[in-house]
């Protein structure tokens, strides 16, 4: 095989251009394939132009062809579906870095299921003052309703949707946690087979971590939070219906699992206990995977407006007769004013350092730190605490002076609602761009995602890496134009 020193860019890398200052996964600075990369750039290159556009196209059909779609709404305002944007070249994480990150993401989710019991109950944390009370209780995703309440299982945050990237110095840190209703596994699971189908010839050279056990993984986690008493649960997915924009995800997972997909409307309570109608009756419920926001689960208890839930959920919850993965009121620690303090959650529940380092963060709330961020704008990014899908990022160096100014006006008006982070150089990738039809470097992340249940946690080897395709932009999120590789976990 070549060594990095004499391996060349021939065929679909001929062009690629070398990017100063940022961290290039595939190439270094000089045009020199690393080592992960040397064997699978050396593959691809044996393709030529008008091969990889055929293999591209395939792929592209064969994706619309399975309704792999999702909703931009930023761009499409009422939602229009389209093809969810898969990139063939896959993202290579050594197995010993994987380890590292694996290790990582359990001790955090562990420690987040401690924080939420606490907060839920005795508030130890809040009296010995490592996290401001204040902060806590202004979160929109407190929850008085669970209050005193232990989830049957005892795990709060079943299912962790956590975003890391590389920096320019090689780590990874973690951007932000996602656990209220974590999206994005299905693409995992559809972008491996869109893979070895449509480059089988390649990826059968590599020993590739298997991803294919997930959907067995969540049915086991969900059947080891069911209520006590139950022996064999009747698990259901419920899903906002097929205008929701991760439609696709929820029916494709209730295929792979075998459970029903059920609407609201599907599903009624009686005498404290969840019932689904059927063509054969009514069947008891035991655990719900719900894909729904806590305002919208149940009309009685949150939002009497909301026909997407189900009117007494909560009180059926709350006598240990039905499961909801994820619990209500996770979203306090997915508050991204509260991230800032998960390494202290970490050495204050579980007496270690964190393994995985955030990501630098100021809140906005607190006078000296707004400060800072105020004449340092133009530097920085600006994110609501309580949006997810990259909606509402503000980032400094590519907005005129005057909507920095207005962004100062938002910031002073709701301190609490924002925090800011440096701009970090989110490590680069070799992506093919269709509208020059070329391979050049951009911007990705990976999100990771972890099952916690009851003496049960399982980490999916790898995780959705998501490309920024527009040249520049650091916002990698499908919801506002990204797009996607398989990632691939090797020896």
């Amino acid at each position: 095989m070549k060594t990095g020193e004499e391996t060349k860019k021939n065929g679909l890398f001929n062009n690629y251009p070398k990017i100063q200052n940022m961290f290039d996964e595939v190439f270094s600075a000089n045009g020199k394939v690393l080592e992960y990369y040397q064997q699978l750039i050396s593959t691809f290159d044996t393709i030529n132009d008008t091969e990889y556009e055929i293999i591209n196209e395939s792929a592209k059909n064969s994706f619309l062809n399975q309704g792999i779609t999702f909703a931009t709404y930023n761009e499409n305002p009422k939602g229009v579906e389209r093809i969810f944007p898969f990139d063939l070249f896959p993202r290579i994480i050594h197995k010993s870095e994987w380890n590292t990150i694996e290790k990582g993401l359990l001790q955090r989710g562990h420690a987040i299921n401690l924080f939420l019991h606490d907060l839920y109950h005795d508030k130890k944390i809040l009296k010995d003052k490592i996290i401001p009370a204040d902060l806590v209780f202004s979160s929109a995703h407190m929850l008085k309703e669970m209050n005193g309440f232990t989830p049957p299982g005892g795990s709060y945050c079943h299912i962790s949707g956590t975003d890391l990237i590389r920096h320019s110095d090689g780590n990874y840190y973690i951007l932000e946690d996602n656990i209220r209703c974590p999206s994005g596994v299905s693409y995992v699971l559809a972008n491996r087979e869109a893979m070895k189908r449509t480059l089988s010839h390649i990826f059968k050279q590599f020993d590739v971590s298997t991803i294919v056990e997930y959907p067995s993984a969540l049915l086991k986690l969900l059947h080891s939070v069911r209520p006590t008493g139950v022996d064999e649960p009747v698990c259901v997915i419920l899903t906002p219906g097929m205008y929701n924009s991760a439609y696709y995800e929820h029916s494709a997972l209730a295929q792979k699992m075998g459970v029903e997909l059920v609407e609201g409307r599907d599903l009624f309570v009686d005498h404290d206990f969840v019932y689904m109608n059927t063509i054969d009756g009514p069947v008891k419920v035991d655990v719900i995977y719900r894909r729904i926001d806590d305002a919208f689960i149940d009309p009685l208890a949150f939002m009497p407006e909301s026909v997407l839930g189900v009117p007494g959920l909560m009180g059926a919850y709350r006598k240990g007769n039905v499961t909801l993965v994820n619990a209500p009121g996770t979203g306090v620690a997915d508050d991204k004013a509260v991230y800032t303090f998960i390494p202290d959650v970490i050495k204050y529940y579980l007496g270690e350092d964190p393994i995985l380092n955030n990501v630098p963060t100021y809140r906005c709330n607190i006078e000296k730190e707004a400060k800072y961020v105020l004449e340092n704008l133009d530097k920085l990014v600006v994110k609501p605490v309580d949006q997810s899908g990259g909606y509402g990022i503000f980032i400094g160096a590519k907005e005129t002076k005057e909507n920095i100014e207005k962004q100062k006006e938002i910031i002073k008006k709701n301190p609490r609602g924002y925090i800011a982070q440096p701009i970090m150089n989110l490590s680069l990738h070799s992506t093919y761009i269709e509208g020059k039809k070329a391979f050049e470097p951009r911007h990705v992340d990976l999100r990771t995602f972890s099952l916690i249940g009851n003496k049960y946690e399982f980490v999916l080897k790898g995780g959705l890496s998501r490309v920024a395709l527009k040249e520049g932009s650091l916002i990698v999120n499908s919801s506002q134009g990204g797009g996607s590789k398989d990632t691939w976990i090797v020896d």
